[in-house]
């Protein structure tokens, strides 16, 4: 098995030079090394030590994973965090009722008496990263077949996340491979349960312009959420307890009221989810045809009617709010990349690195045995396995969707399952997706009930569904509960259920069969493409891990004889209105607020009041809730999006069209103060005015 020299790595680390500024998810350890000089030049007032340094209070540690999928900030040395509204959207609509409806209302605590403890939210605080390459690759070394490379990287991470933690139960270490398996990180964490909300505006605010903005720019959401994380009385992670008191950071971000203009600095820190800049042309191109154009169609047709019943009935809004956000928010940027895909030749321009990297790789005999092979292993795997794919994701898409099916699976989960179920709902969601299924996918791999579908019900989809929803327990709470185990164990909706499972467990070996090949390609291929850039400076893709980038606040032009400004105003929520349409209704109050100019010292001198604004900072998902800071680690506003025309932005970035967009800290200090009423809570704030 190829080993890639750890002598070459360290070279090209420690030898490249910084890449333009708004391009780069950037490793916080390697700051000093490889990019404060050109953050500086670019008006950085602060050390790489302010931003990351383990043994000192630093940036970092005012920043949280929060959730699992999203970031968030601790904003007051009282653990007040702030985060996006679509971020703390699941935690909202889980406390919410039709009598108490926070997403609809919003909700603020006027005290923290009234803060609601969210059961089963956590933040995690990044302790320190460590590079452990050397440790893995010396103890890889031996290892001649994948199955004791396994059992050899296995024992090396229990043996140096152990040593990490060192018996200290609050901390969690975990090992994480960067740059395709070429380099290696031990992180430790932090991570805190007892979250308690605080306070947000209501969706009319917080997700105003909903699926019709989304991704959009210009825009005009208040996208904001704010909690209060709570330790024991050591300031340790504890669980929810009347006795925990507010945590005291390390670290807590002042907040500027100075704004925004044209190429002032920004940095963004936070948890970018998932980027694959050194996509192949042919991974792009099955992204493109299966992933992303199975999701685009099945999503449309499952959410066109949670839609409908959702607009229909309270309870039915309140009860899918987040499952429908979830989903539409990924069905929407899935049509944006496979757009910008086209329009920007970005299959084509893959193809043109590999003809590169290919003509690089034969000019040396050793490059050629090291890297020859590296691309065919690649585009051979995923040939192969398009078909698998293409099957699995119908099955994830369509049939896994059907929430009666996913319960059969875990019944302990019944009584949070129920809180957000509609019946009616799902039988819906049941007919359209077996149909869809059963039309897309060849019937070799159709689960087995669909032979009952076409002996007992003559091939009528409908009548199968409404005959299984009304026999089976799984249906409603009740029947559940009033169910014998035998009736459990031989009720249809589990036994259609298991049928899926069958299929997946058939389709999986196709799917993984080339997955080893696929791995030592890709390494080979990333340590292939170091190699070949060595002096220019390479981040490794993103993958949860805390990340720095780094830019400039500026507008750009979409397209011919179209500017984009930098920034929007209140003024653009007022044109958008439209009573008619739930996207784009606007709050009395803050219609009130504007008419009278009443804005205080968030507006500006012109006398608007500003919303949202656009960097060239390089973000992902993951990232939504970051702060966007500025030259002097001050908070500016919170990250929430990113920009229609550079969708393909995971796979390749775009310097000219590429922007990040953020709600302006001061909408939501106006928001918070002169629409909320809860002005007390700026009193805990660090406001540089």
């Amino acid at each position: 098995m190829k080993k890639i020299s750890i002598l070459l790595i360290a070279a090209i680390l420690l030898s490249v030079l910084p890449a333009r500024a708004d391009e780069g998810m950037w490793l916080l350890p390697l700051l000093e090394k490889l990019n404060i000089k050109k953050m500086q030049e670019l008006g950085l007032r602060l050390s790489a030590k302010d931003i990351y340094d383990i043994n000192n209070a630093s940036l970092k540690d005012a920043i949280v994973q929060f959730g699992g999928g999203c970031t968030g900030e601790i904003i007051s040395d009282e653990g007040l965090l702030i985060t996006n509204h679509h971020c703390g959207y699941g935690s909202i609509q889980a406390l919410s009722t039709v009598e108490h409806d926070y997403l609809k209302d919003g909700f603020w605590a006027m005290n923290k008496s009234q803060e609601l403890p969210v059961k089963g939210l956590s933040v995690t605080f990044v302790n320190s990263f460590m590079d452990v390459t050397d440790q893995v690759n010396n103890a890889l070394k031996r290892a001649k077949t994948p199955e004791e490379e396994q059992a050899a990287y296995k024992k090396i991470t229990e043996k140096l996340t152990s040593g990490a933690t060192a018996g200290n139960k609050n901390l969690r270490a975990y090992v994480t491979s960067l740059y395709n398996d070429n380099i290696y990180y031990l992180i430790t964490t932090k991570t805190y349960r007892d979250i308690r909300f605080v306070g947000a505006p209501p969706s009319s605010i917080g997700k105003f312009g909903a699926d019709t903005d989304n991704w959009m720019w210009p825009r005009h959401t208040g996208d904001f959420s704010m909690f209060r994380v709570y330790a024991d009385q050591n300031n340790d992670p504890a669980e929810y307890s009347p006795d925990n008191i507010p945590y005291r950071p390390k670290k807590s971000l002042a907040i500027s009221l100075k704004g925004v203009k044209p190429n002032d600095y920004t940095m963004i820190i936070g948890f970018p989810g998932r980027t694959t800049r050194h996509m192949t042309s042919e991974e792009a191109r099955q992204t493109q045809s299966i992933t992303n154009a199975i999701a685009i169609y099945v999503r449309g047709i499952a959410q066109d009617i949670l839609m409908k019943d959702m607009l229909a009935d309270p309870k039915i809004r309140i009860q899918y709010a987040s499952k429908y956000a979830g989903s539409s928010n990924g069905w929407k940027k899935y049509i944006g990349m496979n757009e910008t895909f086209d329009k920007l030749n970005v299959i084509e321009r893959r193809a043109e690195e590999e003809k590169t990297f290919t003509n690089w790789v034969n000019q040396s005999p050793e490059r050629k045995a090291k890297y020859g092979n590296a691309l065919d292993m690649i585009n051979t795997s995923v040939i192969d396995m398009a078909e698998p794919k293409y099957v699995m994701t119908y099955l994830n898409e369509s049939l896994n969707r059907i929430e009666l099916l996913g319960i059969t699976r875990n019944p302990k989960r019944a009584t949070a399952f129920y809180k957000d179920y509609s019946m009616p709902t799902d039988k819906k969601v049941a007919k359209a997706m077996i149909e869809l299924y059963r039309d897309n996918v060849k019937k070799e791999y159709q689960p087995s009930f669909y032979e009952e579908i076409d002996a007992q019900y003559g091939g009528d989809i409908g009548k199968f569904v409404d005959h299984l929803y009304e026999t089976s327990v799984f249906s409603s709470p009740e029947k559940l509960a009033a169910a014998t185990e035998q009736q459990i164990a031989d009720d249809p909706a589990k036994k259609i259920a298991q049928s899926v499972i069958e299929v997946r467990d058939r389709i999986t070996p196709a799917l993984t069969k080339d997955s080893q090949k696929y791995k030592e390609g890709k390494k080979a291929y990333m340590a292939g493409i170091m190699e070949m850039r060595q002096g220019e400076a390479m981040y490794p893709d993103a993958n949860s891990t805390m990340r720095l980038t780094y830019g400039q606040v500026l507008p750009y032009s979409p397209r011919d004889g179209v500017e984009y400004n930098y920034y929007t105003t209140l003024d653009g929520v007022m044109e958008k209105e439209d009573p008619d349409n739930w996207e784009f209704v606007v709050p009395d109050k803050l219609k009130d607020l504007y008419k009278r100019g009443d804005f205080g010292e968030y507006g500006l001198e012109n006398g608007k009041m500003p919303v949202c604004f656009i960097s060239n900072n390089d973000i992902t998902g993951g990232n939504s809730g970051s702060p966007v800071l500025n030259a002097n680690g001050e908070l500016l506003g919170l990250a929430f999006d990113g920009n229609w025309e550079a969708m393909s932005g995971d796979v390749i970035f775009e310097p000219e069209l590429q922007r990040c967009i953020g709600v302006d800290i001061r909408y939501v200090l106006f928001i918070i103060d002169k629409f909320g009423g809860a002005g007390y809570l700026l009193d805990e704030m660090k406001i540089v005015r």
